[in-house]
């Protein structure tokens, strides 16, 4: 087992933390796909308004790749597609059956697995409508099933601020979380990596057969698979790299354990407006209503569909995204405080750049949804730099993307990027850009040009 210990970036210190405790919500009635979350996905649906769907039945494919299509996470009945401008598909709601049917795939032990050859490992994926679980560096898009990734990582380390504990969410799931390891070990030629906090007990990742394990350990964004990718194997010209979510390892795992799409997931509810922030045992695309109902504060509030840093926006009404496994909740405000430019934010209630990076302030701070004022002219106060662990420089790579220089872009480094690396740096961010969005500007024209 390797050591690797970052040292620049910044934890949060939020208050709303969940609780390490696992607790059944009520189910939910309903669960969705958001074709839209996907990117340079061309999403055609195989189904209508009105149809009956099992788990696991293919709800779109991908014009792009035709055997690429998305499995249903719930058993039931398809009640509403919602388009948006030009008919762009932006979400198929599924109401669920009391008595829910599943589809029914091969069955192989682990054995089986490690003898069976990718083609077969890529055809079982693709017919259980997971392959969208499979993600490929750079871009961070959807992986090419006919691509050879010289390398798959699988990150066990949420370093996010109210995100999940995966000792908690994996507990218990050692044997699926294993196949689901020997699983991807079939699918490239070179190594599976998996990235473990350094304070992780979970009997899960003591001893992983067919990988590499990484003790990691350092503040956010140490757990981000981009952040592991580039202190372990950093991606070159050419070079392919392929990422799972820990827990799509153990839903890939039970496809081929038990021969099914099990759509069970842990999530986590947290932030300064929910008064019972917990671990909650649900599934992907589930309903955000009744996870929420009874946790929430009386106040206004904005309700994010993932982490605080680079989650999207949501409503209490509407559903969870399928890469998410986090619900923040923060307290919606736009009021403005007298001069704070000029205060040097040591008082207890303020979270400024001042008090965010010193070592001795360790309580909770009861963010909210204020930005305390607009973008503005950039300033290099190395602040980026400060927050970033990785071997690139982002004030000129920013300014390249801003000119549209794509030999440069790549020159300092782009392709190694994604924009959830560089979060914090926005959040750092005197001058209020939104740097990640810059960052996917960039790697969309890269893209773009092939």
């Amino acid at each position: 087992m390797s050591q690797i210990n970052i040292k620049k970036g910044h934890d949060i210190q939020i208050a709303g933390v969940p609780k390490k405790e696992l607790e059944i919500p009520e189910r939910t009635q309903t669960v969705a796909i958001h074709p839209t979350e996907f990117r340079y996905v061309k999403p055609k649906l195989l189904v209508k308004e009105g149809d009956n769907v099992k788990i696991g039945t293919p709800l779109f494919f991908d014009k792009h790749h035709p055997d690429i299509k998305w499995g249903s996470p719930g058993g039931g009945k398809v009640t509403t597609i919602h388009y948006g401008p030009r008919r762009v598909i932006e979400k198929i709601i599924i109401e669920i059956d009391k008595n829910e049917e599943t589809i029914q795939l091969p069955v192989l032990e682990i054995t089986q697995i490690l003898e069976s050859s990718k083609e077969k490992i890529t055809e079982q994926i693709l017919n259980a409508g997971l392959w969208p679980m499979i993600r490929q560096r750079p871009f961070n898009k959807i992986a090419d099933p006919a691509a050879k990734p010289s390398a798959v990582f699988v990150s066990c380390y949420n370093s996010a601020p109210l995100t999940v504990d995966l000792d908690v969410a994996l507990d218990n799931k050692r044997s699926a979380f294993n196949a689901g390891i020997a699983v991807l070990s079939r699918l490239t030629n070179g190594d599976v990596h998996v990235g473990v906090s350094e304070q992780s007990i979970s009997d899960t990742f003591m001893n992983i057969p067919h990988a590499k394990i990484h003790s990691i350990s350092g503040p956010h964004p140490a757990g981000n698979v981009g952040i592991q990718i580039h202190h372990i194997d950093p991606l070159k010209p050419g070079k392919i790299i392929w990422t799972v979510e820990a827990q799509h390892v153990v839903t890939l795992g039970r496809l081929f354990l038990e021969g099914v799409f099990d759509p069970s997931i842990v999530m986590t509810i947290g932030g300064p407006a929910v008064n019972k922030p917990t671990h909650l045992k649900t599934r992907i695309g589930t309903a955000i209503q009744p996870l929420i109902s009874d946790k929430l504060n009386n106040v206004p509030n904005r309700i994010i569909s993932g982490d605080v840093l680079t989650g999207k926006t949501n409503d209490k009404d509407g559903h969870v995204y399928f890469y998410h496994s986090s619900i923040s909740v923060l307290p919606e405000s736009d009021k403005r405080e007298f001069l704070s430019m000029l205060k040097l934010g040591s008082g207890k209630s303020r979270y400024s750049l001042t008090n965010a990076f010193s070592s001795f302030r360790r309580s909770l701070f009861p963010f909210n949804t204020n930005k305390n004022g607009e973008e503005r002219a950039m300033v290099p106060l190395n602040s980026w730099e400060n927050v970033l662990p990785m071997d690139i420089f982002p004030n000129p790579l920013f300014r390249a993307i801003l000119a549209n220089d794509i030999e440069e872009m790549e020159q300092l480094g782009l392709l190694e990027c994604d924009e959830e690396d560089f979060a914090l740096c926005s959040f750092a961010d005197a001058s209020k850009i939104d740097v990640g969005a810059v960052i996917r500007q960039g790697l969309d024209v890269l893209e773009a040009e092939g």
